[in-house]
């Protein structure tokens, strides 16, 4: 897939089949994401790989309830409570992959580069036709000490990129985009 077609029709998917994710597709993706830039050529990433379909579910409910307990009723971000109260809602739509981008220290700019990874590895999976969520409600609760110890993380490990990965169940429409809004140009 050519560079810009992927860039212009990668989607955020929220709607999956339940084929499984090869394990060697996987891996790609993951060396993808670590072709990213990162700052001072550090490569901070670590990756955790959940892939078994009752242990998606479990930790999407966990998930789900901690952000509820834990979201703020008014903002932009209480705009998400009526779907996470409903019973029927899964906070990682029922993907076969949760892969999650971990920054491995606390350095300057870890979290910049593990979005770039991140980003890579999205594109990526969209090139091969699989499509991806990065679903930021999810990232705090990951973080917990018993959660990142649960899914073999590190504990001086902070989960950055909660993303979730699969093949589509539908197309996704795209979303108009503001043009770029230029705060100063000067020649």
């Amino acid at each position: 897939m050519d560079l810009r077609d992927a860039i212009y029709g990668r989607r955020a998917v929220r709607a999956y089949t339940t084929a499984r994710v090869p394990e060697d597709l996987i891996k790609s993706l993951l060396d993808a994401a670590v072709q990213a830039p990162s700052a001072m050529n550090r490569q901070p990433w670590a990756f955790a790989v959940v892939q078994n379909p009752s242990l998606l579910d479990h930790l999407a409910a966990r998930a789900k309830s901690y952000v509820l307990d834990t979201l703020p009723v008014e903002g932009p971000l209480g705009s998400f409570r009526p779907s996470l109260a409903d019973p029927a809602y899964h906070l990682f739509h029922h993907a076969p992959t949760l892969i999650v981008v971990c920054a491995r220290s606390d350095a300057a700019n870890v979290a910049e580069d593990c979005a770039l990874a991140a980003q890579n590895l999205m594109l990526a999976a969209h090139g091969v036709g699989l499509g991806t969520c990065w679903i930021g409600l999810a990232r705090d609760w990951l973080g917990l000490p018993a959660v990142k110890a649960e899914l073999g993380i590190p504990p001086d490990h902070t989960p950055i990129a909660p993303i979730i990965v699969g093949v589509p169940s539908a197309p996704t429409p795209a979303h108009g985009r503001e043009p770029p809004h230029i705060v100063a140009w000067k020649q």
